[in-house]
C-alpha cells in the first residue's frame, strides 16, 4: 500500500507514496528523478511526486494486478504490464493509455 523514497547515503526516509489499496510491487523513478511510478496489486499505477510524495496521476485500466511499471527514456511515455496478461502504453502528460498489446 505503501513506497518509500530513501537517502542512499544513510538510509534516512525522505517520502511515503501513500495511496494504493493492495500491495505494491514496483516502484521507479523518472529520467529526470522528478517522479516516481508504482505497480499495485489493486490493478492501478500511480505516479507520484518525488519532491512533495503526492500523488499525481493514478492509472486505471488493467484488470489484474499491475507488476510492472516504468518511463521511457525520455520521459514522455510509461509502460504497464499486468497480470492481466496485457502491456499499456501510456502518455506521461495526460496519463491517457495509448497502446494495449495483448500476450
Amino acid at each position: 500500500r505503501t513506497a518509500r523514497i530513501w537517502r542512499a547515503d544513510d538510509g534516512v526516509c525522505l517520502r511515503m507514496l501513500t495511496g494504493h489499496s493492495d500491495v505494491v510491487w514496483s516502484a521507479e523513478f523518472s529520467p529526470d528523478g522528478s517522479l516516481v511510478i508504482t505497480a499495485s496489486l489493486d490493478c492501478t499505477a500511480k505516479v507520484w511526486s518525488a519532491e512533495s510524495g503526492q500523488c499525481v496521476r493514478t492509472l486505471r485500466g488493467h484488470g489484474d494486478d499491475v507488476k510492472f511499471a516504468d518511463f521511457s527514456p525520455d520521459g514522455a511515455f510509461l509502460l504497464t504490464a499486468s497480470k492481466d496478461r496485457t502491456a499499456r502504453l501510456w502518455s506521461a502528460e495526460s496519463g491517457r493509455s495509448l497502446l494495449m498489446l495483448r500476450g
